[in-house]
């Protein structure tokens, strides 16, 4: 009865050996999640809106997709005097619908921005407190740059110059609307 000893030796090895192999796929399967976790939360965030110029109050973040025309975007503002009266030294980033897109040709009239002859924003003459506002850029769009804008009557965005056309470098991601 040997091979008998033999085969219920090996049994009770693997049997031995079991919790051992059971932490080991454990830690990579864990290693590996982490890594997923890791690289999504790079790629993503949950960005909570404070503004009254879009209607959502939550929205998910994705650093990786690229910008389409309708695409509400995140992104940090150009420094400028105005910006910082209003919105302090270090504002939030900004949320805003792209509008128009590298190679679309903005025209003005009548403080009425169109992007491809559509009408997409119309601008203020002043700020809400009070101050001049200077008309944004109008012309061909720059490739990897934006026109973006709001349906709120008082949204700061590329209809004003302090804002402009808002490029690939300053752009967070895209953004879904969550609540």
């Amino acid at each position: 009865m040997p091979a008998a000893d033999a085969s219920s030796s090996r049994a009770g090895r693997l049997r031995a050996g079991w919790p051992r192999l059971a932490l080991w796929a454990g830690l990579g399967t864990a290693t590996l999640a982490l890594g997923a976790t890791t690289n999504f939360a790079q790629t993503h965030a949950l960005m909570i809106n404070a503004s009254p110029s879009l209607p959502h109050w939550a929205i998910w973040l994705d650093r990786s997709a690229v910008p389409a025309r309708g695409d509400l975007i995140l992104f940090d503002p150009p420094p400028s005097a105005l910006l910082t009266r209003h919105f302090g030294v270090a504002p939030q980033p900004f949320g805003k619908r792209v509008m128009g897109l590298g190679g679309d040709v903005v025209t003005e009239r009548d403080r009425t921005f169109f992007v491809g002859g559509k009408a997409v924003a119309v601008a203020k003459v002043v700020s809400r407190f009070g101050e001049p506002l200077a008309l944004g850029p109008t012309g061909i769009i720059p490739k990897g740059c934006y026109f973006v804008a709001t349906d709120h009557k008082d949204g700061f965005d590329s209809r004003y110059a302090a804002i402009g056309w808002i490029c690939a470098g300053s752009v967070l991601g895209v953004g879904r609307p969550v609540l």
